[in-house]
């Protein structure tokens, strides 16, 4: 499970140094890609299948599930971290996420994220205020 937040930075190359406590579920092989709120999705090899079985249940016919099954699948990129720890992010991939160099890696259970640090702040102020005020719709059942 991915939890907490990490700030490393990106190095000249396009890099990230994984969080250590990231290390051991992403050291055979993860999937990048495309997230929503222009962040980018970090999956296990094992739960990036799972996901895409999940996907391939979306019915053809639905516009909305092939237009999201496009972006999401068509920003992809399998990696494999060097013995470091560094992963490459592909530049369309940091073009989308805006990453320059200072960054948040956030553990977001099932998946990590990578967010420009900037944007991650801005984020969390403006989401903050609402988890307090988040209902038993939203989550039925979680408190």
């Amino acid at each position: 499970m991915f939890l907490g937040t990490h700030s490393p930075r990106l190095d000249d190359k396009g890099r990230l140094i994984l969080p250590a406590k990231f290390r051991a579920e992403l050291s055979e092989g993860l999937v990048l890609t495309r997230g929503q709120e222009r962040c980018l999705y970090v999956f296990s090899q094992a739960e990036f299948e799972r996901v895409h079985e999940q996907m391939r249940q979306a019915p053809i016919s639905s516009k909305q599930a092939r237009d999201y099954i496009r972006v999401f699948l068509s920003g992809a990129s399998d990696e494999v971290p060097d013995k470091q720890g560094r992963v490459t992010i592909p530049q369309a991939l940091r073009d989308y996420a805006g990453l320059e160099r200072d960054l948040a890696v956030i553990g977001a259970g099932t998946r990590a994220e990578v967010w420009d640090a900037g944007a991650w702040e801005a984020y969390l102020a403006e989401k903050e205020n609402e988890f307090s005020e988040t209902d038993e719709e939203v989550l039925p059942g979680l408190l």
